[in-house]
């Protein structure tokens, strides 16, 4: 176990009394002696460093490190950025907290699931809650470094394996191994499942020698009482020295750090029976005739008790790593997409198989059929269906030829494929949708916030009850009072879980996330995956959301003398300067069509309007009418006729003109999705009314709303005026979703509640936006929708039992049912309920695996 995490940062003197004169460095989060020799004075306070390097960094400083006491704990455990580039300090550790490696541990980065902010240099646990800490972060590529993390809290990461310094739980690796994560050992199980076959060997007759007599087998006529106290003692010693070792270490930690968790709780109570046992056995004396019982003559002992909870607990934990390595499934299923191997093509013409990693940019890559796409690319030969279903959630293979993109990890079906790697590595859609599925599992959602606050007062309110039951149990209880008080004060203190409150929510986010990436959802974080669920206003734009987004021109109408091919030479020349899908559109028709080429000498985007160029000298402007009558440029009554006739028709019409005069119009098409209807009645049995926003022309726009039966449109708006209509919903007291995927949405996309991305779009608009649908499809928006339904729903059931379950558990624990029925909750059956707690959960996140 890790014995280097960091105390909370303090200055000098802060130390908890009876606790070791320890301080913590605040720039790289090491604990150090009181007395350390390395010192700095700042605003009257004095501060001790473990290093040179670290002090030198500090007097430099002194502001970038000492925030509030979490941020520093936090800033310290991972790392901060130095002047020259590292984090850390330069006295032979690193910033992040450290724990030795275990042979055959993959170093890395470990983080708690509950608290982010503890970060880790291996496995461990997590020093707030006690949980394992978990790798963190995006998937780990052959021969990296393994991170390890606490799921209770993220931010606590280290280099092996080890348990969270603020809550216990040991760590777990923060990235995905790329291949054979199933199969590789995770060493906090290991350890676990050791410590508890060896508990349970030992154990199992320990309950035998104490419970034997209760149900009628004469242990005491084959060995006597005394001798079977003192082969209890025997028995009991190693379950709770070795066995229960890391649970007195994590709960140790938990008082150094000040931040008790269950574990502070588990050792309390478990030290409390058997030291009151080994006393009873070895110096029986010491205790008052009072406290022996009728039948034997000798003290009671609750050694039985002692060993149980810790078998049970180690149980307990050995169910928790199981069920929580299943929630990065999700992940090992993307990562396992990616062949381990391709197939180059050389100049010759000669195919070698080399590793993936050996793919480089610009690389020929040979794709028989059935095999998978190797890595991001382009096809420059050969043709045949993809199947992307497993990267965009459709289940119909896409059909590719020259020229088409395609995605590494989607398998080819007929035909063979010539590809050019255009994106490798890191870069790849894979990699790039695992990163952001892995960052969201470990962000914290809102609804975290309610658990959070009740775990802050959960321990001492558990300390106080176990006190209180101890106190009334000694003074009224039956004789023995004493042992009676014992036995209800510890099964208070082990019924008690904080873990299963902690736990609620990110267990839930973490599957959750994972299912939506299996599904072509991703989410950004976990506000936007718990924000989205109380949407009730869907905005979208109609290029590229509603429809298409591959315009055509269908249309060329020519005025005052222009011939078609004069008309789209100056067009395309203007438009080749834009990054609008219908630009494309113009640029490409006129290519069909055998218009001549020329270059634009100057470009003007007018927003909302349209463009205006300088083409061969002549000044061209291409948008609405408004723009054309900014500019002075007169419209003849029968072309402004013909386009409102194609508006009506659902095409998008704009004019063309040059040198001041009108030289024609241009209608472009761009159909809408044959998914799109269905995805809009599936959105209204949803509950949301859907708003268009669209710089198109109304009637245009009209004429897509009619088909699509869309609730509200508003056309001809600008980017401004789009996050301004957001801006209005949301002060209405809407929740608003706004779904996009141009450089013009991003700052609705911003402003939204939640933002929401085609993934066919700009970069810009992913950036902006909470959630991107990789299959640029509103099918998708219902499938978040739901997903987000789906998980917080059953966030709300796990915290509602971990409430209900501790709010039950810690009163009958304490004896409130005996006066009136005698019933009592034995410590061994508060070490079963309390380990069942946590496991419980987290099977009811796993629940939201099946969709």
């Amino acid at each position: 176990m890790n014995a280097d995490l960091p105390v909370l940062n303090a200055p000098e003197g802060a130390a908890l009394p009876g606790v070791p004169a320890t301080v913590t460095d605040p720039v790289c989060g090491m604990t150090v002696p009181a007395g350390a020799p390395r010192v700095a004075e700042h605003a009257g306070e004095t501060y001790r460093f473990c290093s040179d390097g670290c002090r030198t960094k500090f007097v430099a400083d002194p502001n970038r490190y000492l925030g509030g006491a979490d941020d520093r704990a936090a800033g310290a455990a991972k790392g901060r950025d130095t002047a020259d580039g590292h984090g850390g300090c330069h006295g032979g550790h690193g910033a992040k907290t450290s724990s030795p490696v275990p042979p055959g541990t993959a170093p890395g980065t470990y983080t708690c699931p509950m608290h982010p902010e503890v970060v880790n240099d291996g496995p461990g646990d997590c020093p707030k809650c006690g949980m394992a800490l978990e790798r963190s972060g995006p998937p780990a590529r052959p021969g990296s470094a393994t991170v390890y993390t606490c799921p209770m809290h993220p931010q606590i990461e280290q280099d092996a394996p080890g348990d969270c310094p603020i809550c216990g739980m040991a760590l777990e690796p923060k990235t995905v191994a790329v291949r054979g994560a199933e199969d590789e050992p995770d060493p906090e199980l290991v350890d676990m499942t050791r410590r508890f076959w060896i508990g349970l060997a030992l154990g199992l007759p320990v309950i035998l020698l104490a419970m034997g007599p209760m149900i009628g087998l004469p242990v005491h006529d084959w060995i006597g009482a005394r001798a079977s106290q003192w082969l209890q003692l025997a028995l009991a010693t190693p379950v709770v020295l070795w066995c229960g070792w890391p649970f007195f270490v994590r709960g140790w930690r938990s008082v150094v750090n000040r931040h008790l968790n269950m574990f502070t709780l588990i050792a309390l109570g478990v030290a409390a029976a058997y030291a009151y046992s080994v006393a009873a056995v070895v110096a029986p004396g010491l205790f008052p005739e009072t406290f022996r019982e009728e039948h034997s003559g000798l003290i009671g002992v609750y050694f039985e008790a002692a060993a149980m909870i810790v078998v049970l607990v180690l149980l307990g934990q050995v169910m928790e790593l199981r069920a929580r390595r299943k929630t990065g499934a999700a992940l090992r299923e993307l990562l396992s997409l990616a062949p381990p191997t391709a197939r180059v093509v050389g100049d010759d013409g000669a195919e070698r198989e080399v590793p993936l990693d050996d793919v480089r940019t610009g690389d020929r890559l040979r794709v028989r059929p059935g095999e998978k796409v190797p890595t991001d690319g382009r096809v420059i030969d050969g043709g045949g269906s993809v199947d992307e279903s497993m990267v965009t959630g459709e289940p119909v293979p896409v059909r590719k030829g020259e020229g088409d993109a395609v995605i590494g990890g989607t398998v080819n079906g007929a035909g063979s494929l010539l590809i050019e790697a255009e994106k490798v590595g890191d870069d790849t859609v894979l990699s790039r949708i695992v990163a952001l599925v892995a960052d969201a599992q470990r962000s914290r959602a809102p609804i975290q916030r309610v658990a959070d606050q009740a775990a802050a007062y959960f321990v001492p309110f558990v300390l106080a009850a176990a006190a209180l039951a101890f106190v009334v149990w000694g003074a009224v209880g039956p004789e023995p009072a004493f042992a009676f008080a014992l036995v209800n004060a510890v099964a208070v203190l082990i019924v008690a879980c904080p873990c299963a409150l902690g736990l609620a929510t990110p267990m839930s986010v973490m599957v959750g996330v994972g299912r939506g990436a299996r599904e072509g959802v991703l989410f950004k974080d976990a506000a936007a995956l718990e924000t989205l669920r109380s949407c009730n206003v869907l905005v979208v734009d109609k290029t590229g959301t509603l429809t298409e987004g591959k315009p055509t021109l269908t249309e060329v109408r020519t005025a005052n003398g222009f011939d078609e091919n004069n008309l789209l030479r100056l067009a395309a020349a203007a438009e080749a300067r834009s990054e609008h899908p219908l630009a494309r559109a113009v640029v490409e028709g006129a290519k069909g069509r055998g218009a001549g080429a020329a270059e634009a000498e100057a470009f003007e985007s007018v927003t909302g309007g349209g463009i205006a160029a300088t083409v061969e000298g002549r000044s061209v402007l291409i948008g609405t009418p408004a723009l054309l009558a900014d500019r002075g440029v007169h419209l003849p009554a029968d072309l402004s006729s013909e386009a409102d006739r194609l508006r009506g028709e659902g095409r998008t019409a704009f004019f063309v003109a040059a040198d001041g005069v009108v030289a024609g119009l241009l209608a472009v098409a761009d159909p809408i999705k044959e998914t799109t209807a269905e995805a809009v009645r599936d959105l209204h049995e949803l509950g949301l009314r859907i708003v268009m926003l669209t710089g198109d022309h109304a009637a245009t726009a009209q004429a897509v709303a009619r088909q699509l039966n869309i609730d509200e449109v508003e056309a001809g708006v600008s980017p401004e005026r789009k996050h301004d209509r957001v801006v209005e919903l949301k002060a209405g007291g809407t929740t608003v979703a706004m779904a996009g995927d141009g450089v013009n949405d991003a700052p609705a996309l911003a402003a939204a509640d939640v933002g929401i991305a085609m993934g066919t779009g700009t970069d810009v608009a992913i950036e902006s936006a909470g959630v991107t649908l990789v299959k640029g499809d509103l099918r998708g928006i219902v499938r978040a929708v739901r997903l987000s339904r789906d998980v917080v729903r059953n966030v709300k059931q796990n915290l509602f039992f971990a409430f209900v379950y501790n709010a039950a558990g810690v009163p009958i624990a304490a004896g409130v049912l005996y006066p009136f029925t005698g019933w009592l909750l034995s410590p061994m059956l508060a070490a079963a309920a309390m380990s069942l707690s946590s496991v419980s959960v987290i099977g009811n996140a796993l629940r939201l695996r099946r969709g």
